[in-house]
């Protein structure tokens, strides 16, 4: 399995406050960033895995409420995570 519970720990301890905190934004955002690039490296080779690809849609989605979450909220916190995580070019 590509998430171990040790890589979910380690991208909870750099992104999130603590390891068991696992409801901060910017650890989801993390952990779903994780997903999407897990995800997207697999359709390059199955590009017709179609429910592979509805997942991906779908995390992209949750991940994007979760960021304009945070511009509503605190957008220097925002900025940290996406400049942190390298999302916008």
């Amino acid at each position: 399995m590509y998430l171990t519970a040790e890589k979910k720990s380690e991208i909870f301890k750099k992104h999130g406050k603590s390891v068991t905190d696992t409801g901060t934004s910017e650890g989801q955002i993390a952990l779903f960033t994780f997903r999407i690039n897990h995800l997207t490296e697999h359709l390059r080779s199955n590009r017709k895995d179609f429910n592979t690809q509805r997942s991906l849609v779908k995390l992209v989605g949750k991940r994007r409420d979760l960021l304009n979450y945070l511009i509503k909220t605190d957008i220097t916190r925002y900025r940290a995570i996406v400049k942190e995580l390298g999302l916008r070019k």
